[in-house]
C-alpha cells in the first residue's frame, strides 16, 4: 500500500475545490485533489442551463444582498477575493466574459466547458496532482498530519486538508453530502439541512403553460416581492423568480402572479377602453403570449372572440386583476435532490472567517457549499465557492 505526502489535500473537484487548489500551488505548496466523479467540475456543468453563470458584476452590496444565509462572515473573504477579481482572474486565463441582465456573468463561449477546462488547465500548469475516479473513504488526524484514504485503499498524508465536497442537492452530480460527515468526524456542528432555491410546485391547470417563460414578472407572498424570470413547468413554477420564493414560502400558501408589474391597473383598464371594438383576445394579446392571453381569458370565464364593449365592466376588472394578480396556490417545494442549492452545512460558529480553517482542529478548513452559506441564483452561490475556495488555498 503506497502512501504519498503533500502539503494540501483538497477533496472535491467542483468550483471551490478547483480554486483551492489553485490558490494553494500558487503559493508553492505541494497540491493533491481528489475528486470522486470521472471528471472534474460535473454540477458546475449544469448550472445556467449548461452555460455557467460564473459570477455577477455587481457591488459588493448587491452581492451580499443576494445572499440569504452567510452574508456577514463572507464580508472577511470578500475583502481577500471577490466578484471582480474572479472575472480578472478568468480573462487573465484567456476566458472571455459577458455582462447579461442582472449582472450575471457568462462565457461568451456559453459553454460551462469552457470554464471548468480553464480551471483544470492552470492546476495542470501550477502542478496540481489531479486524481478523478478516486472517491475518499475515510479521513483522520494523526499528530500533524491528515490521512486520507480513497476507495483503492491508497493513502495519502498531508499537512493541511481541504473539505470543498459541496451539499447534498444534485445527488445524481456526487454531492452526497460527505463532507459533513468529515465534519461530524471531527466533531463540528452541522446546520440542519434543507432545500433552498427550488422549483415550486403548485396546484392549478399546468398542462396549459407549460413551457411558456416570462421575463422579470412579479411574485409577490405576503409583503415580499420578487422581481425575475420565470418558467411554467409540467409541475408547477421554475425559474429565478421562483427559486428565490422558495427560501420563505410555506406549503398551501396562495402567491400572486403580476404578469405586467411595469403597467399599472388603470393603465392597462384605459388601454381596454380605447381598444373597446377589437375582441378581448386581439387586446391581451397585446400584452402576453397568445397561449398566457387565452388561457386568462379563459380564467375569466370570457370567449375569446367577444368585444371588449361587450363586457360588462365587473368581468372586464376581473379579468385585468387576474393579469396583475393571478393567485397560483403553492403546495410545495422541490426535495433537497432536485434544488438547486442546500440551506444549511458545516456551523459558520466553528469556522474562522478569516482563513475558513476550523477554529478547533488545526489546518482543517472548508469552503464552497459545504459551508452554511446560501445564496440566490444568478451567479451567487459560484461567486460564494469560488471566493472561498481561493481564500481557503491561500491560508
Amino acid at each position: 500500500m503506497m502512501t504519498n505526502n503533500y502539503d494540501t489535500i483538497i477533496i472535491g473537484g467542483g468550483p471551490a475545490g478547483m480554486m483551492a487548489a489553485i490558490a494553494s500551488s500558487f503559493y508553492g505548496r505541494k497540491t493533491l485533489l481528489l475528486e470522486k466523479n470521472k471528471r472534474l467540475g460535473k454540477k458546475l456543468a449544469l448550472t445556467g442551463g449548461g452555460r455557467c453563470n460564473v459570477t455577477n458584476n455587481g457591488t459588493h452590496n448587491e452581492i451580499f444582498s443576494n445572499i440569504p444565509h452567510g452574508a456577514k462572515f463572507l464580508y472577511s473573504t470578500f475583502s481577500q477575493f471577490d466578484n471582480h477579481d474572479i472575472m480578472a482572474f478568468f480573462k487573465e486565463n484567456g476566458v472571455k466574459l459577458k455582462v447579461e441582465d442582472h449582472g450575471r456573468v457568462f462565457p461568451v463561449t456559453d459553454s460551462a466547458q469552457t470554464i471548468i477546462s480553464s480551471l483544470q488547465a492552470k492546476m495542470v500548469a501550477l502542478g496540481v496532482t489531479i486524481l478523478t475516479d478516486s472517491e475518499v473513504t475515510s479521513t483522520r488526524k494523526i499528530d500533524d498530519d491528515f490521512i486520507v484514504k480513497i476507495a483503492n485503499n491508497t493513502k495519502f498524508t498531508g499537512r493541511k486538508l481541504i473539505v470543498t465536497t459541496g451539499g447534498k442537492s444534485y445527488p445524481s452530480t456526487g454531492s452526497t453530502g460527505y463532507g459533513y460527515e468529515i465534519a461530524r468526524h471531527f466533531k463540528l456542528n452541522v446546520t440542519d439541512l434543507k432545500a433552498a432555491e427550488s422549483p415550486l410546485i403548485t396546484d392549478f391547470p399546468h398542462k396549459k403553460l407549460q413551457g411558456i417563460s416570462l421575463h422579470e414578472v412579479t411574485l409577490q407572498i405576503g409583503k415580499q416581492k420578487i422581481t425575475h424570470d420565470l418558467l411554467f413547468t409540467h409541475f408547477g413554477l421554475s425559474g429565478p423568480a421562483a427559486l428565490r420564493a422558495s427560501s420563505f414560502i410555506k406549503a398551501d400558501e396562495t402567491i400572486f402572479l403580476n404578469f405586467l408589474p411595469k403597467i399599472s391597473e388603470n393603465e392597462l383598464a384605459d388601454k381596454f377602453e380605447q381598444l373597446r371594438d377589437k375582441s378581448v383576445k386581439n387586446v391581451t394579446k397585446l400584452f402576453l403570449q397568445e397561449r398566457l392571453a387565452e388561457f386568462l381569458i379563459a380564467s375569466a370565464d370570457l370567449e375569446l372572440e367577444m368585444k371588449i364593449k361587450q363586457i360588462p365592466l365587473k368581468k372586464l376588472a376581473n379579468l385585468i386583476n387576474l393579469m396583475q394578480a393571478f393567485p397560483i396556490k403553492v403546495t410545495g417545494t422541490m426535495s433537497l435532490a432536485k434544488s438547486f442549492v442546500t440551506a444549511g452545512g458545516v456551523d459558520l460558529s466553528e469556522i474562522t472567517p478569516k482563513t475558513l480553517m476550523s477554529k478547533s482542529i488545526e489546518n482543517l478548513y472548508f469552503a464552497g457549499e459545504v459551508l452554511d452559506i446560501n445564496a440566490h441564483t444568478g451567479g451567487f452561490n459560484i461567486t460564494c465557492a469560488l471566493a472561498t475556495g481561493w481564500v481557503a488555498g491561500v491560508n
